[in-house]
């Protein structure tokens, strides 16, 4: 089992948003925090709110992997100091796949899917060596199924589950005491999908960031492998047994493809939860 009392855990996107609610609930579980983020404002505000809890912050660019080494070097015991690495940080288009440029989509992988590599390449190494740490990575229902007006985030979070069921496997057949956390959660009221909305909120909730911290720091405490909110999420994977076009059909009835019409999001450049 995970223990958040006493251990580093280390978040990327913290500045705000749902990494911003993990930082501040593992904190008050007793874990020290290094909050990582491209909004330096934002990071110091956290600091305030974190006070003698915060180990470390840096203003990091998960894309770039010189920006992650300074980061490395800027928490006080450098890779191995840290026990608990969530990749939280995460950016969403929003737009049919005819509207994206370029520069979107390759930006939706550059932080969705590349820096899950680099950022757990950073930290991974000195984990084996101690033969103890967590993974966890923020993917989505959107990393299960595909979802209209979502070709790019869609596929980055079907890459973003891939990897670390690879991981899993990769650290299962090696032996390896290091566990790993998928989170796949539908649409979060953190701002990021601000104006996506649910057809059926009695099946299918927009969830409320307080309680999906909770819950992600409880999945971590009890290492379980993969997290999906709400539970009926987890029927996604019957449904595939259904020809195609009765998939699709349920995806229509759930007002899945629907789900991203109002959307307008969160305006910045900077990814967060």
């Amino acid at each position: 089992m995970t223990r958040l009392a006493g251990s580093t855990l280390l978040v990327t996107g913290a500045a705000r948003g749902l990494g911003r609610r993990l930082a501040l609930q593992a904190s008050a579980r007793g874990a020290r925090i290094v909050a990582w983020d491209l909004d330096g404002p934002g990071l110091e505000a956290l600091a305030d709110e974190l006070g003698e809890a915060l180990l470390a912050r840096s203003v990091v660019d998960v894309t770039d992997r010189d920006s992650i080494a300074a980061g490395v070097d800027a928490v006080p015991g450098g890779a191995e100091a840290v026990d608990i690495v969530v990749n939280n940080a995460g950016v969403i288009s929003g737009a049919r796949l005819v509207d994206l440029r370029p520069e979107q989509i390759e930006r939706t992988f550059a932080v969705n899917v590349l820096a899950l590599y680099w950022v757990t390449q950073a930290f991974l190494p000195a984990m084996l060596r101690r033969d103890e740490g967590h993974v966890v990575t923020m993917a989505s229902a959107a990393g299960l199924v595909g979802v209209a007006r979502q070709t790019d985030y869609s596929a980055s979070k079907h890459a973003a589950v891939g990897f670390m069921e690879s991981l899993r496997a990769e650290l299962r057949r090696d032996g390896a005491a290091v566990s790993t956390t998928t989170i796949c959660p539908f649409y979060i009221d953190t701002g990021m999908f601000e104006g996506a909305r649910s057809k059926l909120p009695w099946l299918l909730p927009i969830l409320h960031e307080p309680d999906v911290a909770a819950k992600i720091l409880q999945a971590v405490e009890q290492d379980k492998p993969v997290l999906r909110l709400p539970p009926i999420i987890g029927s996604l994977a019957v449904g595939r047994i259904l020809p195609t076009r009765l998939f699709d059909r349920l995806m229509d009835l759930l007002g899945v493809n629907e789900s991203m019409d109002d959307f307008v999001g969160r305006h910045s450049s900077s990814p967060g939860g």
